[in-house]
Order: structure tokens, then C-alpha cells, then sequence
């Protein structure tokens, strides 16, 4: 039948090529008979009548198709000009089925010619309330805006349960050269499952989830699942108030590296795996006990492979599905901080896998990643590298880490593998990279992004942490991008971890020849704001617990682990501590198993969690452990050269001068029975911690309650104590009173 729509524009909308399906559905104004109308057309296909229900008319309208797939269209008289609002169509379908709904293509858009600006510009900060999908209201209509980013697409539509997976029925309109895909479906509520649906430049037809979505399917399903993160009602308000005017690097901060789904099972769950809600009281009981400050959790973004643990992420703003809903999460951070505990979550920037529902060749291209492969292809994971140059790359990016600290009130986040952001020949032989613009191996989009992030964060969410995991010595790591730094807050000290694990590693006997593997990282130490990590790459591929790393029979094994911690939590430098190493598990990390709690019933893996627990207390408790982690105002050494002993004693200062503790460590199983160390001034010192007590499982050699300094000269100073050092053990002391 005649109608004002060109058999092209018909011909493209039923082909599924349209793109901008707005043009022909929806209301139009048109001249008929010389006069003004309103055509509003529909495209329902697989169904047999349709009706116009106009609140201006009573009566609903019959609309004639125009298209034997299913095109409708009904003539209305113009009212002042204007098309009518509201309206609504009943359907009658193949079944014989009557459905009322509202017309998705009466409905303007969310994006504004700015929001379109700014994601091209790549500077849009709050993308994700924006694309994706998004729970909104309009004219009294509640619904979903898809919107999504494929510039190369030819044609891109919202396809579930809602729509029987039928990719004809709701088509996106492209925004001209910004290469944005909107459109508004009434109706939906939080809940429903959809994946985005493409047409390539090549004719194929790809299902992919939402860049943007906030929550999908369990895997192995990997649709998306429409998610509100504005309903949750937060009760951490005095935590976020606290947070904002700390200052992180003065305070005590020791973080429990914790895997969700293999700290605790339950048998009687799916995979065994507890939800988000169970975790956070356990969680929270557990830090408090130990006395961590904060959890980092692995990644929890939504990824396809378990045995990834996270950090091949897909679902980049969706919290995995295997411990609950957005909500579940909220409600574990909320927790958290409601219980003093902050959460730092590992963020995966470095790079994206395969999988054919993510990112890799999105719109049929190469869009998030490089086309070419010595750029977009990492060696080693077999996963893409994003093209931190293009734009909207960058802004997606951006957006995500701010979303983390925005929607989820996180506290932190980790960003794993820097170093293979910053090197373009990271892992890769010659003639397998491409160099800078200047000649160079330094990837210069991924530095300014990085700096960005950095930036941008710490501006918007005071207080804030933002940590790098980065193995190089690119220097400036976490100094302020104003003066050429990264602009992260802290930086993992690899070095000092690979260091000390390798003179752990050894027999005692051996130890005298490898003292620098000790002493060479306070050359470094306040070079950058560092953390300590024996973290879950410790004790995974082969490289066993960190308690079957220790050399020794069964007892040095336990010495030898307990000294290792006393040296963490006494050397400059926040603290990392992966799950199940704070009590000694046997067996290397597993991501399908649990913890190994039953080893507590014995008393040597009792007497590794109370000492670590106890170095937790003595490291909030003393103002000299913390004050100055990253500043060489808190360290001096006392001796350091002691190579043939293998002992090392050092002073850790807070601001007032009598504030301070000495400590000295034995790495040998030999009894020291009256060692000299020089004090740092006269008095009583008691003796604050020995890892070789009786409490630890220790063999209770030491110096209780205390001892008094002597005037001896020792080590360049005036006074000095006649210790006793147990073997593999450390003991602290702290002056008790002033002596004139």
C-alpha cells in the first residue's frame, strides 16, 4: 500500500541494516491531502493486527501494514503541530496473544549532544551512567536506554527474553560519525537478561555482552542482566567521611590478599561458593581477629574462566555473578567499611581475553584492541592489549576505575601488570614490537592514561588508594604526575619480596654469603611508597607454600617462617599478606579448594596465626612501625654488616624522639646469648615481641620482661644492651621510661 516511506528505508529496516530505524518508525509528521498529519509507524514482527491507543482519541486505530513482515503504520490528524505523546500499541500476535506496550521509538534520547562530545573526546568520566544499560523514567514511562559503542557496526539492536532473542524487533539508532547505538525500551526492570546484537561491515551477525553492563549471567551463560546500582541505601557514611580526610601513607595499613571463592566453601552451594553477604560478616570477623586493615580482594569483575582468578575480566563494570547480585557486593563493602575494613579490589587494565562474547573485535574490528598484533596481542597470556591511544579506549577505561570508586564505594584499587602497559617490547623479542613516536620502547598513551587515571582519582575520591603492581625499576612510580611521576599511591616492592624469599629460601648455613639479598632493598626503600607483598603469586605454578618454601626440618621450617614475617612487619613499607599464609597452609594455592583451616588444630600453625596476628596489634599499636613507612626519617640501621652471624638489628622512629623500637633479627638457629647491639639511648627496654615464644610455638628463649642499657659503648653509640637472640627469631624491644 502507498506510504511516505522509501522502499529503500523499508527494504533496510526489515533487512536489519538500518541505521537509524528512527527515520521510518516511531511518529512522523507528514502532508496528506494537503494537509498536516502525524504518521506513526511500528515494526512488529510475527504478529497479525496492531492498534494504535492515542490518549487524545478514545477509540484505538487499526494500523495497516505496509509490509508483510510486520511494518504498521496509522495516519492521525496533527494537533498543533505537534505528534502525539504517550501513546501506546496493541498487539495481537501469532498466537493470538494481546499485548499492550509503548512504541520504544516515541521516545527521545538520554544522550546529549555534550555527553556525545565528551566520549568522543574520550573525557566523559562518568560514561557509565550513561551507555550501557540504564533504569530510567521518561514521561511517567519506566524502562531501559541501551546505548553502546560500534562505529564499524552496519546495524546494532538489543536482543532477549523480552523480545524472544528476535534482533528485528528492537533496532538502535547511530548517532552520525560519534559511532554511538541508542534506544529507549519501556517496559524493562532490573532483571532481565540481554546480549547486543551486531551486524558487521562483512554481513556476519555477532551476539555480544554489554561493554557497560553492570551484572551478568553465571558463567558459562554470558549474557548481560539489566542491574539498578542506585537502589542500594549505603551506611558507611562516617567511613567515606573518615576516609576523605586520612592520609593513608602515616597510618597503618596491612592488607589480607583474599580469593572469594576459595577462602571459605560451603559443600551444599553451587560450586560451593558463599555469597557476597556471607563473606562479609566472615570476612570482617576474621580481619578483626588478625587485625588487617583492609582486604584486596582478586579481581571480581566479571570473567569467563574460573582458573583466571579474575584477571581475564569481560565484564569490566559487573561484579561477578558467582558470589551474588550488584546489591550482594554492595551490601559486603557497606559491611566492611560499617566494621572499620577497607576494600581494595585488583583492577585489569594491561589487557582482555578472547572470548567471543567480549571485547576482541567488538563491532567486527579491532576496536578496543590494536589490529596489529605485536601491539594488540600479549605473548604471554594469549589475551588482547588495548589501544590506549584511541579516544573512547581511553575513556572506557577511565571510567571503569572511577566507577569502582563511585558506584561501589571501593577503596582501592590494585592495577595488576603495569609493567606491561608501560613497554611496548614487554616480553617480546626484537622486530616483535613497534617503537614510539620517538624511537622509543616507552608506551606513551599508556603512560598519559595511567597519569589520567591517577589524576582523576585522587581528585574525585580523597584518601583514596591507588596501587601499582609493577616489576621494573621505571622510576617515579608513585610520585605526582606534576613532577613526572605515575601518580599511584603506592607501589608493590617486588624487588624487595624477590629478594627476601630467595635468602629465605636458603640454608641457614648459606646465609652469610647472601646478606645483601637483605639489606640491599633500604638502598631503595623510600625511593617510592612501597608495599610489601607476599602476595597469592608467592604461592602458586609450582613455587609451593611459603611454609614449604622454608628451609629445615619441621621446626626451622615454622622458625624460619615466623622471622620471615617479623622482618615484614618490622621493615619500612606497608603489608601484604596472602590468604592462608597467615597460618601456614602446606599446600600451594588453590583457586577450586579451600583453606586449608584444619591444619589449626595443631599448635605450630596456631602459633604462626597468633604471631601474626600480634604483629598486626604491635604495627597499629606503635606509631614507629607505620609513621614513616615511606620516609628514611623512621629507619636507621644499628648494624647491617653483621654478614657471619646473619643478624640484623635496626631502629624504627616515630615523630617524638623517644618513640622508637630496636629490633633485631638471627637467621641462624644459633642461640646469640649475650649479643651487643648499640641503643640509642639509656634505660629499661622491654621486650615486645620474640617470635621464638612458647605462645608462637617457639622454644621460649629470649630476654623477658626486659633489660637495661649499659653504658658500653657499641656500634657508634654511647649505650648498648647484652641480648639474648633465639634461634631463626626476632626480638623487639622498646624503651619503657626516660633516663636522664
Amino acid at each position: 500500500m502507498r506510504t511516505n516511506v522509501s522502499l529503500d528505508s523499508i527494504g533496510a529496516l526489515v533487512e536489519g541494516r538500518h541505521s537509524n530505524p528512527f527515520e521510518v518508525l516511531g511518529p512522523h509528521v507528514i502532508t496528506q491531502d494537503g494537509r498536516r498529519a502525524v504518521a506513526v509507524r511500528a515494526y512488529l514482527p510475527n504478529t497479525r493486527q496492531v492498534w494504535l491507543l492515542d490518549p487524545r482519541h478514545g477509540t484505538p486505530r487499526p494500523m495497516r501494514r505496509i509490509h508483510p513482515s510486520g511494518l504498521y503504520e496509522a495516519i492521525c490528524p496533527a494537533t498543533n503541530g505537534e505528534t502525539p505523546q504517550g501513546y501506546q500499541l496493541r498487539v495481537l500476535d501469532e498466537r493470538g496473544d494481546v499485548h499492550t506496550l509503548y512504541d520504544p521509538y516515541s521516545f527521545p534520547s538520554l544522550l546529549s549532544d555534550y555527553d556525545r562530545y565528551l566520549l568522543g573526546e574520550g573525557t566523559h568520566t562518568r560514561a557509565y551512567e550513561r551507555l550501557g544499560a540504564q533504569i530510567r523514567t521518561v514521561s511517567g514511562v519506566a524502562g531501559v536506554n541501551f546505548s553502546v559503542w560500534a562505529p564499524n557496526a552496519v546495524a546494532v539492536s538489543v536482543v532477549g527474553n523480552f523480545n524472544q532473542w528476535d534482533g528485528r524487533r528492537h533496532a538502535l539508532r547511530r548517532f552520525g560519525h560519534t559511532g554511538i547505538w541508542e534506544l529507549f525500551v519501556p517496559g524493562l526492570e532490573a532483571g532481565e537478561i540481554y546480549k547486543l546484537r551486531l551486524k558487521t561491515g562483512c554481513g556476519a551477525v555477532i551476539d555480544k555482552a554489554d561493554p557497560f553492563g553492570f551484572a551478568a549471567e553465571l558463567p558459562p551463560e554470558t549474557a548481560s542482566i539489566v542491574a539498578d546500582l542506585n537502589a542500594y541505601a549505603w551506611n558507611d557514611g562516617q567511613w567515606m567521611e573518615k576516609r576523605r580526610r586520612s592520609r593513608p601513607l602515616e597510618q597503618p595499613i596491612s592488607v589480607y590478599e583474599v580469593h572469594l571463592g576459595s577462602w571459605r566453601r560451603q559443600a551444599d552451594r553451587r560450586h560451593g561458593w558463599l555469597n557476597y553477604r556471607d563473606l562479609a560478616h566472615e570476612l570482617v570477623k576474621y580481619c578483626h581477629a588478625m587485625g588487617y586493615t583492609h582486604v584486596e580482594l582478586m579481581p571480581i569483575s566479571e570473567h569467563p574462566y574460573t582458573g583466571s582468578w579474575g584477571y581475564q575480566t569481560v565484564g569490566y563494570f559487573a561484579a561477578t555473578s558467582r558470589y551474588g547480585s550488584p546489591a550482594d557486593f554492595m551490601y559486603f563493602v557497606d559491611y566492611c567499611h560499617q566494621n572499620g575494613i577497607g576494600v581494595i579490589v585488583d583492577w585489569v587494565p594491561a589487557h582482555f581475553p578472547k572470548d567471543a562474547h567480549g571485547l576482541r573485535r567488538f563491532d567486527g574490528t579491532a576496536l578496543y584492541e590494536h589490529e596489529d598484533p605485536r601491539q594488540g596481542e600479549h605473548p604471554d597470556w594469549g589475551t588482547m592489549i588495548f589501544n590506549y591511544s584511541r579516544n573512547e579506549v581511553r575513556n572506557y577505561l577511565m571510567a571503569n576505575a572511577l566507577f569502582w570508586l563511585d558506584k561501589y564505594h571501593i577503596d582501592g584499587l590494585r592495577t595488576d601488570a603495569v609493567a606491561s602497559m608501560l613497554y611496548l617490547d614487554y616480553s617480546r623479542k626484537p622486530g616483535e614490537w613497534v617503537p614510539n613516536e620517538h624511537g622509543g620502547r616507552e608506551n606513551l598513551p599508556a603512560i598519559s592514561l595511567i597519569q589520567d587515571i591517577n589524576r582523576r582519582a585522587h581528585a574525585e575520591f580523597p584518601g583514596v588508594l591507588m596501587i601499582a603492581e609493577e616489576s621494573t625499576a621505571w622510576a617515579g612510580v608513585s610520585r605526582p604526575t606534576e613532577t613526572g611521576g605515575l601518580g599511584f599511591t603506592m607501589k608493590w616492592n617486588m624487588g624487595w619480596m624477590n629478594d627476601t624469599l630467595r635468602y629465605m629460601r636458603r640454608d641457614p648455613v648459606f646465609r652469610r654469603f647472601h646478606h645483601n639479598e637483605l639489606t640491599f632493598s633500604l638502598i631503595y626503600a623510600f625511593s617510592e611508597n612501597f608495599v610489601l607483598p607476599f602476595s597469592h603469586d608467592e604461592v602458586v605454578h609450582g613455587k609451593r607454600s611459603l611454609l614449604e618454601q622454608m628451609p629445615g626440618d619441621l621446626w626451622q621450617k615454622f622458625a624460619n617462617l615466623r622471622i620471615l614475617y617479623s622482618y615484614l612487619w618490622t621493615h619500612p613499607g606497608k603489608k601484604l599478606l596472602f590468604m592462608g599464609s597467615d597460618f601456614g597452609q602446606w599446600t600451594e594455592w588453590n583457586c577450586d579448594r579451600e583453606l586449608q583451616w584444619d591444619l589449626l588444630q595443631w599448635e605450630t600453625h596456631r602459633g604462626i596465626q597468633r604471631l601474626v596476628a600480634d604483629l598486626n596489634s604491635l604495627y597499629r599499636r606503635e606509631p614507629a612501625l607505620h609513621r614513616f613507612d615511606t620516609d628514611g626519617r623512621g629507619f636507621e640501621w644499628i648494624d647491617c654488616s653483621n654478614r657471619e652471624d646473619s643478624i640484623l638489628s635496626y631502629v624504627r622512629k616515630s615523630d617524638e624522639p623517644d618513640d622508637f623500637v630496636m629490633v633485631c633479627c638471627n637467621f641462624t638457629p644459633v642461640v646469640r646469648h649475650g649479643y651487643r647491639i648499640g641503643a640509642p639511648r639509656a634505660g629499661w627496654y622491654q621486650e615486645i615481641l620474640n617470635t621464638d615464644s612458647r605462645y608462637y610455638a617457639g622454644s621460649n628463649v629470649g630476654n623477658h620482661p626486659g633489660l637495661t642499657a649499659e653504658q658500653v659503648p657499641a656500634h657508634g653509640r654511647k649505650w648498648s644492651l647484652r641480648v639474648t637472640l633465639p634461634p631463626l627469631a626476632t626480638v623487639v624491644l622498646k624503651p619503657a621510661t626516660q633516663t636522664a
